[in-house]
């Protein structure tokens, strides 16, 4: 029998779970184990949150989905030193469940008990209205990146989410005023990070063979 949808545990019903160890045997390990991605020790002027509407849970494995969608869209169009990429929860709390028969001829006991306590089956953080979730930190010139990939990770969860800056508010809106970095932006967000290092190797490369060129033409002249 597979695991039920999302849907089934979205709702925060009674009180946490969490005594996991001693008390609770059988607890699945969590999927996410890496909570930050990118350059930790870098000093960046902007912080984006992306932050829940609703009061919510979300299972670990949704977590690590998102983990995966925005460091791999940051790390393809900034690189690995431009950004620093953090998962604010934790799968603290267990999800029970009271398996029953899913065959034919088991109508009588697909009713099970009511109100039963279950088994371990799954984790899940649970969120308050507001907390933040994802955070991001990187240059203000990388803000719309950003964005679209905080809202890939919005994607995988089943809350709806906003975004929230935390640090740099005022240098976002002088970029925005400005308007002198984006287009600088939507190329990067066209190309990743390994074609323009490589169109601007091809474009040296042009330029030292115009030179090259150059110098030719002026010492013909000379012996001339």
């Amino acid at each position: 029998m597979g695991k039920r949808p999302a849907r089934c545990y979205t709702r925060v019903k009674g009180p946490a779970n969490t005594r996991v160890g001693k008390y609770v045997r059988g607890v699945p390990d969590s999927r996410i184990r890496a909570y930050d991605s990118g350059n930790r020790q870098g000093d960046f002027p902007l912080h984006v949150h992306l932050v829940s509407k609703d009061r919510c849970q979300i299972r670990h494995t949704a977590l690590e989905a998102t983990r995966i969608a925005v460091n791999r869209h940051l790390q393809r169009h900034l690189g690995v030193e431009n950004y620093h990429m953090t998962i604010r929860i934790h799968p603290h709390h267990i999800l029970r469940e009271n398996k029953m028969m899913a065959v034919a001829g088991a109508d009588r006991i697909q009713d099970g008990m009511r109100r039963s306590f279950g088994k371990p089956t799954d984790r899940a953080a649970r969120v308050k209205e507001g907390q933040e979730l994802v955070t991001v930190r990187t240059s203000v010139e990388n803000y719309y990146i950003t964005l679209d990939a905080l809202k890939r990770g919005a994607d995988r969860f089943p809350t709806p989410c906003k975004y929230k800056i935390g640090k740099g508010e005022e240098l976002v809106k002088e970029m925005q005023k400005t308007g002198k970095q984006f287009l600088k932006v939507i190329q990067k967000i066209k190309k990743p990070v390994d074609e323009v290092q490589e169109g601007e190797k091809q474009v040296d490369e042009v330029q030292e063979g115009e030179e090259q060129v150059d110098e030719a033409q002026v010492a013909d002249e000379e012996q001339n």
